[in-house]
Parts: C-alpha cells; structure tokens; sequence
C-alpha cells in the first residue's frame, strides 16, 4: 500500500522501532502542516492509507470528497472527533481508531509547567544565557492548594503529585470525576465557585466535546487569586474564547502555563500568550514522548497491516467495508 503520514513535525516516524513494520510499503512523510482541504488533498491525492497523529489536521467531508485513493485513515489514539466519520462512510474510507494513550507523559508535563512558572524557570534560564544572574524570587508549592478540574487519568496522577509535594488537593468537575476523587480521599470543593476562589494553582484535564467547550469562562477566571496559576495541558477551547488572555491582562489569574492552542502549530511567535512574561508557553508536548510514540503509532501501523491483510481492527465505521 502506498501510505501518507502527515503532520511529523519532528521527523520522528521514521525513528521508530515500529516502522520497520512498513517495509514492504510505500511511504510518504510530510513534516509541515496543510490546513487547506483542497491543498492537502493533492498532497495525500496517490494515497491508499493515511496515518493521522491525534487531532493535529481534522478530515472533513470536503476533503474526503477529494481523495478517490485513500480507503483507510488509521487514528494513532481513540479520539476520532475531528474527522467527519459520516463523509468517509460515503466516500468508502474506512476508519480504525484505537489504543489507550498513557496518562503519565501530559501529567509530567503538567508538572513540568506548574514548576516553571512558579519558580520562573525559563526566566531565569535565559537570564544566564545574556550573562546575567538571578532576577526573582519563586513560589513553592508546599502549602499551597491544588485545584484538580477532573479527576480522571491524568487528574488523578496530578493530584497524587500535589498530595506527595505538601499540597492541599481540592478537585471539581462531573459527579463521576467528584466521585473518584473522594474514594481515593482527595477533598472536592464546595462549590464551583469556592474551587475558583480557593486555589493557588488550578490543573484542567478535561476532554474537550460539546458539553465542554467554553466551560471555563470568563467568570470563573476572574473568581482566581492575583497570585494563582491556571495550567492547561487538554484543550485550549475548554476555556472560553479570548477569556484566559483577558484575564491575564487583569491580573485574576496571576500566572498561566499552556501546552495547547486554539490553532495548531503556532508558528512565527504569532500568539498573544506568546508576549506575556507571566505565562509560560510549551507546543504541545503532552503527549509527546518517546514510549508513548511508539505505542501510538505503533497500534496505527497494526490497523494498516490488519487492513491490508483482509482483517481490519479497530473500525470506527464497519459501514465502509467493501465499498473501495
């Protein structure tokens, strides 16, 4: 099969134990991202299978419209929410999505996050590199409350960290997320309001979907300390459109630490968080770890070959089946 794997931004596939696996194919790498439907068609336009990595280019009907080739798009990952299953199902695309992804990698960055910005890690770093010393003073953690907006996978290994480092963890979200927080002892807070208003530091690991796109609003942010840190390593849109940037500017919150974007890659340092000296800015590097890579793309190269085989895994919409 002639196979197209785009958005590699670091050239890594190729690096990978797993792609020996392909040998046998054909395969065309693209390290930049399209975002233009009718460009990236003629891009991907001799491909039979096409490897997404995570949501990084969503697949719209106008695309699948363009692709007569391409009967399969394998989803490193479950979430195929960006891809337009129904049009692919018309089109004869088949779509396999599947393998748990490892919480642990975006709960270490999380904390990776909250330490820099606390303690102005990166400030300081560059400070040394144009000759300088010390130019301020940091914040512990010890003492301090942790606000855990869902208690889930990632949340959950949050928590456990602020709990191991001396920290009061208090948790909100759904009444399943509240739930698990208090079997495994962790307190929840008495009301939306009050977990806002309480925290030092607050850790979003919410999915985003429709029930939470915007559920962090302008409200809640300007209810935060003029010291507190808000740190969001899920989904930028989970908090509402221009409300962190806005906030910052106001000063509630204090401090920002984000790994995620409305529109991905952020190239040219063309962001406004980008120019803000208290926020501290990654590219989203959640998930972006070296075990976790090759469990990803290793379960997309197994729904290649599956497929090729005549025994496909993982279908999204076995209504495909046998149309190309």
């Amino acid at each position: 099969m002639r196979i197209a794997v785009i958005d590699d931004y670091q050239d890594a596939f190729r690096k990978l134990k797993c792609y020996d696996r392909l040998r046998e194919h054909q395969v065309d790498v693209y390290h930049d991202t399209e975002k233009d439907p009718a460009r990236l068609a003629e891009r991907i336009k001799d491909a039979e299978a096409l490897i997404l990595t995570q949501q990084r280019s969503p697949f719209p009907r106008l695309l699948a419209a363009r692709v007569p080739k391409l009967k399969l798009i394998s989803q490193t990952g479950r979430n195929a929410n960006h891809i337009d299953v129904a049009a692919c199902t018309e089109h004869g695309i088949v779509v396999c999505a599947g393998g748990a992804g490892n919480p642990s990698p975006t709960a270490e960055l999380t904390w990776g996050l909250i330490l820099a910005a606390l303690r102005r890690i990166p400030q300081e770093v560059q400070r040394m590199k144009e000759g300088q010393w010390q130019g301020s003073v940091g914040v512990g953690v010890e003492g301090k409350t942790l606000g855990v907006y869902a208690y889930g996978r990632i949340g959950s290994i949050v928590a456990k960290v602020g709990r191991a480092f001396g920290m009061r963890v208090v948790c909100w979200g759904r009444e399943g997320s509240t739930g698990r927080a208090r079997e495994a002892g962790f307190e929840v807070a008495a009301s939306r309001a009050a977990f806002f208003e309480q925290s030092d530091v607050i850790s979003l690991h919410l999915p985003l979907n429709k029930e939470t796109r915007g559920i962090v609003t302008a409200d809640d942010l300007a209810r935060m300390k003029p010291t507190a840190l808000i740190v969001n390593t899920s989904r930028a849109p989970i908090i509402a459109e221009g409300a962190l940037v806005a906030a910052l500017k106001r000063g509630c919150p204090g401090r920002a630490a984000v790994d995620v974007y409305e529109e991905e890659p952020v190239l040219g340092g063309k962001h406004p968080l980008l120019a803000m000296d208290n926020v501290v800015c990654t590219p989203h590097l959640g998930y972006v770890e070296e075990a976790t890579y090759e469990s990803y793309f290793g379960t997309a190269i197994e729904q290649i070959l599956a497929f090729a085989a005549g025994k496909p895994i993982n279908v999204v919409n076995p209504e495909a089946l046998g149309k190309k």
